[in-house]
């Protein structure tokens, strides 16, 4: 079994979610009291968020990579940066490390492509739906991205940042994202993809009939498989 190197701590709330995902797919596919070889480095989402804010993006990656590096160091066998935002850096950070980086929009698109989804609604942070360094992964793997009008957008980035990231989880925020999921299928999305890893904590699939896609749990469950050797 591969060792997993995860930077996590964007936040902490979903960094929980994907030990708890990794571990139980391990559990899964080998039973007994088998659990994943896993490497934690937890940043501090202060000092991440303050390089967001002011668009410090370099900086921001300088902190992930010397992360990186150090779960390199440490024996790791491949990354995951447990955050979608934050892969706008991968780029950076893949380049100065050795061990491969699982991409948690690729590891997205997979799941897509074995659902038959080629139009997808999106949901994450401002900068995850209005930039490009994850919409242009999820084009090239030709699926189309549909996202919501500017005031949705501005709603969903402030639920995450002001209420999910500090644990709250407000049932009227929960009816708020429902709409906005229910008005992008209107749009044609065949699902949405729940783009920000503490959206999970807010809205579930048990809670629409619109198909979701959740990026925490697809990511950390691909990256157990990897560590496995195996595929779905």
């Amino acid at each position: 079994m591969k060792t997993i190197g995860l930077i996590g701590g964007m936040s902490w709330e979903s960094t929980v979610t994907y030990y708890k995902v990794i571990n139980e797919t391990v559990k899964e596919k080998l039973g007994g009291l088998h659990s994943a070889k896993c490497l934690l480095y937890s940043v501090d989402f202060e000092e991440i968020e303050a390089c967001q804010a002011q668009g410090q993006w370099e900086e921001s990656g300088i902190i992930l990579t010397q992360a990186a590096q150090a779960l390199e160091r440490a024996g790791a066998d491949f990354l995951v940066i447990c955050t979608n935002t934050m892969h706008k850096v991968a780029p950076q950070i893949q380049r100065d490390v050795s061990i491969p980086l699982l991409h948690i929009a690729k590891a997205t698109a997979r799941q897509l492509h074995r659902q038959g989804i080629t139009r997808v609604g999106l949901l994450g942070t401002r900068y995850t739906m209005e930039q490009d360094f994850y919409k242009e992964v999820l084009r090239q793997e030709g699926i189309q991205v549909l996202i919501p009008g500017e005031k949705d957008r501005n709603l969903v980035n402030d639920v995450i940042y002001h209420q999910l990231c500090l644990g709250i989880i407000s049932p009227q925020s929960r009816k708020e994202y429902l709409r906005i999921i229910g008005e992008l299928a209107e749009q044609g999305a065949q699902g949405v993809i729940l783009g920000c890893t503490e959206i999970g904590l807010l809205v579930s699939q048990e809670n629409t009939s619109v198909p979701l896609f959740d990026t925490t749990l697809i990511h950390g469950r691909q990256a157990a498989l990897f560590a496995m050797g195996m595929e779905e």
